[in-house]
């Protein structure tokens, strides 16, 4: 019963959070896409309290962290530390993990499954140690990856749905993996004003590829 989307919005284009909404079937699947809480390695507070002001009285059902394939990992571990500070440590229950740019080519020797679970692993281990998600929780913190390409460049199935070079159908692929995380038993984030007025004891962070905040409010 989920919504078939045919446009992704996977980075924000202004300095503000932007919403769409689609319904289908008397259900509602609002998308906010959030800018970027990084400016040049430092957290800006300013945008982060702009986002949970925009969030306010609204539940995150999902949380989708978008980063590069090819993206390098040394500082997503600050990122994570602010994220969990300002939604608390429940919010990665509720989140997966978003790679662009999946038609990229592996690094010689590299075969492309390889290349996706070593991007995958290191990243997963960063969440976990930003996070603080102990070994006797791993199994409440799966946070699935999926893999992401809207380019002209991807190969369609007989559905018309472009593949990833991994021969998954990105979108359906995507859509399904929200579903799941919608319906894996745990409680929706609502961001309320204790939340908002919560303090944030990390000030440095790192360059951040836009979050998406995936927030379903009706059905």
């Amino acid at each position: 019963m989920f919504l078939s989307y045919n446009r992704i919005i996977l980075q924000s284009e202004g300095p503000r959070p932007m919403i769409v909404s689609r319904s289908l079937a008397g259900f509602t699947l609002n998308i906010i896409d959030t800018p970027g809480i990084v400016e040049g390695g430092f957290v800006n507070y300013q945008v982060l309290q702009l986002i949970k002001r925009f969030l306010l009285n609204k539940t995150i059902d999902v949380l989708l962290y978008v980063d590069r394939l090819d993206g390098e990992d040394n500082l997503d571990q600050q990122v994570v530390r602010v994220i969990t500070e300002s939604f608390g440590k429940e919010i990665w229950q509720r989140g997966l993990v978003v790679l662009t740019h999946a038609q990229l080519s592996p690094p010689d020797g590299l075969s492309y499954e390889d290349f996706f679970s070593r991007r995958s692993e290191a990243l997963l281990k960063v969440f976990r140690r930003g996070a603080r998600i102990m070994n006797t929780e791993m199994e409440d913190y799966s946070l699935p990856v999926v893999l992401v390409e809207n380019s002209g460049r991807c190969n369609k199935n007989d559905c018309d749905d472009k593949i990833v070079p991994n021969g998954t159908a990105w979108i359906p692929n995507l859509v399904k993996t929200v579903a799941d995380v919608v319906s894996n038993g745990s409680e929706g984030i609502l961001v309320d004003k204790m939340l908002i007025e919560r303090p944030n004891p990390y000030q440095r962070g790192k360059f951040l590829i836009p979050i998406i905040l995936a927030v379903q409010v009706s059905f």
